[in-house]
């Protein structure tokens, strides 16, 4: 991974959950991207949180019908797992330096330069959501829109630095432990669905917990270093030139840093989702819950579900505004009861 070799090339091929996963040597070391759907459709680049890969964070949204036919009906699906998450993955070597999240920001670039991609729509959750945006902010024109799930924007606060080096010290020292697992479930869930000792936990933290069994110790504890030691994308923020979707839970740790970040961008492209009852990962705790804002964004792309009439998913996807009225809150909260929307917030 510390090694530059100069090019992009392919090692390992194989069949994933229905989709090709492909094993790919980047200048900053192997990543495992796993793609869904035709090829020819345009492009949904998406990125886990840590300790998680596709299958683990993203599960529930492309389970949910509706959210899958709209994605999967307009874009093809490129999945990339933060090195050493994907299924399988062995543990990397410790003479291997552990990657800034620049580099991993420009492992992304080198994906998208392998599959020959030009411009693409990003979604990605907390950590992940940081590096596509840091990859959306070095390369704006290939960035047609972000979805972002509970992102991060600014340099640790001491609290979440603090917290993350615990955890780091667990990890090397003890592995993926109990405590450690309870540590990421905490980061991931509301406390509705990790249950308590009168209610069950649900299945999505079980299923989650037992995902993480199969992470190695070695390879979270890289990725947390790396975005441990993230820098502020405030000022970049400002230069973003694409349109720009956020959900957050309300009860996610992450809360008040989405809604600064928020109120960074141009208010004229962006929009902020807040799912009640729910935690940082929207995408496996409440995915109705993103179903109609999510349409309503593409819609300002000339995308649509297959039920209804004009959608040219072949087509390359238009930089048309997004209409205010869409993103209104009288246009998703009435529709949606758990959703509470703004269009622009003073922090």
């Amino acid at each position: 991974m510390g090694e530059s070799s100069g090019s992009v090339s392919v090692d390992v091929e194989r069949i994933s959950f229905g989709g090709k996963e492909h094993h790919i040597h980047t200048n900053h070391g192997s990543v495992s991207v796993a793609v869904y759907g035709d090829i020819d459709k345009p492009a949904l680049v998406t990125y886990p949180d840590v300790a998680l890969n596709h299958m683990s964070c993203f599960q529930g949204l492309f389970f949910c019908p509706e959210a899958a036919s709209l994605l999967l009906h307009n874009f093809c699906i490129y999945h990339i797992s933060p090195p050493g998450h994907e299924l399988g993955a062995a543990p990397i070597s410790s003479d291997v330096p552990v990657p800034s999240v620049d580099d991993l920001a420009d492992q992304v670039a080198d994906v998208l330069d392998f599959f020959g991609l030009g411009s693409v729509m990003c979604l990605g959750v907390t950590a992940g959501a940081y590096i596509l945006t840091l990859f959306a902010t070095k390369h704006r024109e290939r960035v047609l829109g972000l979805i972002l799930v509970s992102p991060l924007c600014k340099t640790p606060p001491w609290a979440e630095w603090l917290y993350n080096k615990v955890m780091s010290n667990l990890l090397y020292f003890y592995g993926m432990c109990g405590l450690i697992k309870e540590c990421l479930l905490q980061r991931y869930f509301s406390k509705e669905v990790r249950g308590s000792a009168q209610v069950p936990e649900s299945d999505i933290v079980q299923a989650c917990r037992s995902l993480l069994d199969e992470r190695h110790s070695t390879n979270v504890w890289r990725f947390l270093q790396s975005i441990n030691g993230r820098h502020d994308l405030t000022e970049s923020l400002k230069k973003l030139q694409c349109r720009t979707l956020i959900f957050v839970g309300e009860n996610s740790p992450f809360h008040s840093e989405a809604l600064y970040m928020t109120s960074k961008l141009d208010r004229r492209y962006s929009a902020l989702v807040e799912v009640q009852a729910c935690g940082s990962m929207v995408t496996e705790e409440q995915p109705h819950a993103m179903l109609i804002p999510m349409e309503y964004f593409l819609m300002g792309y000339g995308l649509y579900r297959p039920s209804q009439l004009g959608c040219s998913p072949r087509s390359p996807l238009s930089p048309s505004c997004i209409s205010p009225e869409l993103l209104s809150p009288e246009s998703m909260g009435v529709k949606l009861k758990p959703i509470k929307t703004r269009i622009s917030l003073e922090v």
